[in-house]
């Protein structure tokens, strides 16, 4: 999904150019990313509106890329407490940089690490919540962009998706939760991967529009989870004329959770 951000340039951060920055929810977060590679859109926000974690809880946000959903859900709930493991060296600067300008530092903690290979700041059993937006494209299934780092984020490397909900499960607490974005299309992919380790399933299909399938899905699931899985009527993004459906504004602009 595209938004409708307009970035120009700022400064330069090797081995990628940094743009002026981003504004998410109405300028409440502040996001440099990289010039003319890889850059988060809306999906990362509706991950974080998806997430609902509370005041003293601890979220790790897996492949935190620049940093957006990790400070979308730092601005909104001010007494948690995210890390973002992220693989990027060039990654981690610009998400660091991204908490203080967004203000939250405090309390945004970026990891440089790989999930196949956890540092060992990263506690098993240590988070109350993990949210994550994994590549959406299974190796192989499509030409590698020419950018590493928009290849890293669109298509899996080494860590497949199973892999990534492992170590969700890994890191969560006991009856922790889960929380993802992903493709519609991925649907098996994501269950089967769940299967046995997450349960209570909740899925909120993202529209782009009324009478269009969606495209994207949002996940909850908890850890060691037994009731029945929920459909829900999901949220159409934007109207049928054009523009953000009222649904999406409040999350987009005002920072509103999203319950189901």
């Amino acid at each position: 999904m595209s938004d409708d951000l307009v970035s120009q340039p700022e400064a330069s951060m090797e081995p990628h150019a940094a743009t002026q920055p981003d504004f998410l929810l109405n300028g409440r977060v502040r996001l440099l990313q990289p010039d003319g590679g890889y850059r988060a859109a809306i999906d990362p926000v509706f991950l974080a509106a998806i997430t609902a974690a509370t005041d003293g809880e601890r979220v790790l946000d897996v492949g935190t890329g620049t940093g957006a959903a990790a400070l979308c859900l730092a601005v909104r709930v001010p007494g948690v407490v995210v890390v973002g493991l992220e693989q990027r060296a060039d990654a981690c600067a610009f998400a660091r940089r991204n908490a203080d300008l967004s203000g939250v530092a405090g309390r945004v903690e970026v990891v440089q690490g790989d999930l196949l290979e956890p540092p060992g700041s990263l506690a098993a059993g240590g988070f109350d919540r993990v949210m994550m937006n994994p590549p959406y494209l299974k190796a192989g299934a499509a030409s590698r962009p020419p950018d590493d780092w928009k290849a890293a984020a669109n298509m899996e490397g080494a860590a497949r998706l199973p892999d990534w909900i492992r170590f969700a499960d890994a890191m969560l607490k006991p009856r922790g939760t889960l929380t993802m974005v992903h493709r519609a299309d991925r649907i098996d992919d994501i269950l089967q991967a769940l299967r046995g380790r997450f349960g209570s399933l909740v899925l909120v299909p993202l529209w782009p529009k009324p009478g269009v399938e969606a495209k994207r899905l949002l996940l909850v699931a908890r850890k060691g989870g037994r009731a029945p899985a929920r459909l829900t009527a999901g949220l159409a993004v934007h109207k049928a004329e054009g523009g953000y459906s009222a649904a999406a504004e409040r999350v987009l602009r005002d920072a509103e959770a999203l319950e189901f």
